[in-house]
């Protein structure tokens, strides 16, 4: 069978059998399951369980323990990658970023206890839910056979805390800085303009904010949007004259290029579409080397307004199967993955478009944002 990262192979039913019973008989084992307080699990060397405590059969909702052995984690708990490929959990493209199989391989390889953070969705009965546990593996030798003991500790409340935090106050601090360097600009220059450019990005905040609240809420859907007609020409203004001042253009440039029609009006909320559209600019600043360029440009088919954000960099293929998944990210620590998240999230469920994108070695990387124009 075909695998994109760990070995395919499984246990044959009477191997897994033997396996079960041998653990079963461990004292040692026993009281381990009895007495750890959060998830555990017991692997054989394919990543099939053979044991778990009570805890875990809780988490995932069964009393019969013998419908769980032979599974891999993955399977088990309804990842939505378990079942991409035939072999199972840890065998598809997707795996090769999950923090549970690549603890559990290096466990097993190396002899040595493991430890990683995992982002997992799950799809149980049509609900999906967004996990983030803390995995520690560790080799155990029972009867000249290698197990892995697997403990899982449900972190995702405290990582959603930590992202929207992190989020939040990134984002105010972007706000801050174009405050500050228009008020530098304001001892030097004629201060009508950059009066209201201050004014303009005060409301930005406030604006903001409200749209923090509901992340912080892990209430995203309930975002009441503020629909209005705006226009191509004042979105790009707006971003052009953020963009314009923010440290991170110091060394690098953003090209708003020109478009024709030079101007297209849209319905949308404008300071959630300001938001998804400086996300993808701010991502395509922060992947380019100093000196590179970032441009920005829409073009329009029909009652459809597509804005695209390209940068030089290339997303490699593993991150990119991960690139909107809540949680996930290619940075340390926590508190990550709430950008891309942030642009698939309100780009689609609450502005009714479509959030994409490509990206290859040639070309670069296009991030994609389509929204429908109104009848006029």
């Amino acid at each position: 069978m075909q695998t994109h990262f760990a070995t395919a192979d499984r246990t044959t039913a009477s191997e897994l059998s033997n396996e079960i019973e041998l653990v079963r008989n461990s004292s040692v084992i026993a009281k381990m399951l009895h007495s750890v307080g959060g998830l555990l699990a017991v692997l054989d060397e394919n990543r099939q369980i053979v044991a778990l405590n009570d805890t875990f059969l809780q988490v995932l909702g069964v009393k019969d323990t013998g419908s769980v052995f032979g599974l891999r984690p993955g399977e088990a708990v309804h990842c939505i990658h378990a079942r991409k490929e035939l072999a199972g959990c840890g065998t598809s493209r997707y795996c090769s970023t999950c923090g549970a199989v690549i603890a559990i391989i290096a466990s097993l390889e190396s002899g040595l206890p493991n430890e990683q953070t995992c982002s997992i969705s799950t799809k149980i009965d049509g609900a999906t839910s967004d996990l983030f546990f803390s995995v520690k593996a560790y080799p155990l030798e029972l009867v000249g056979k290698n197990f892995v003991l697997l403990f899982l500790q449900d972190i995702t409340s405290a990582q959603q805390r930590a992202a929207l935090e992190r989020t939040f106050f990134h984002d105010v601090n972007n706000m801050l800085q174009m405050l500050v360097g228009a008020s530098e600009l304001l001892e030097s220059k004629d201060s009508s303009p950059l009066s209201k450019t201050i004014y303009q990005a005060s409301l930005r905040l406030q604006d903001e904010i409200a749209i923090q609240r509901c992340l912080s809420k892990d209430e995203a859907n309930t975002y009441t949007p503020l629909w209005r007609v705006i226009s191509t020409e004042e979105v790009f203004a707006d971003l052009q004259q953020f963009f314009k001042i923010h440290p991170i253009c110091k060394n690098r440039s953003v090209h708003f290029a020109k478009c024709s029609p030079q101007s297209v009006k849209l319905k949308s909320d404008n300071s959630l579409l300001w938001r998804i559209l400086h996300n993808m600019i701010l991502n395509a600043l922060e992947a380019s080397e100093e000196g590179e360029e970032v441009k920005i440009w829409f073009d329009q088919k029909g009652q459809t307004l597509t804005f695209k954000v390209w940068n030089t960099s290339e997303i490699p293929e593993k991150i990119a199967n991960r690139v909107f998944e809540r949680n996930f990210s290619t940075k340390g620590g926590h508190g990550r993955g709430l950008g891309t998240f942030s642009i698939k999230h309100f780009g689609e469920k609450i502005l009714n478009g479509k959030v994409s994108f490509t990206s290859n070695k040639k070309d670069g990387t296009t991030f994609y944002f389509s929204t429908p124009i109104p009848d006029t």
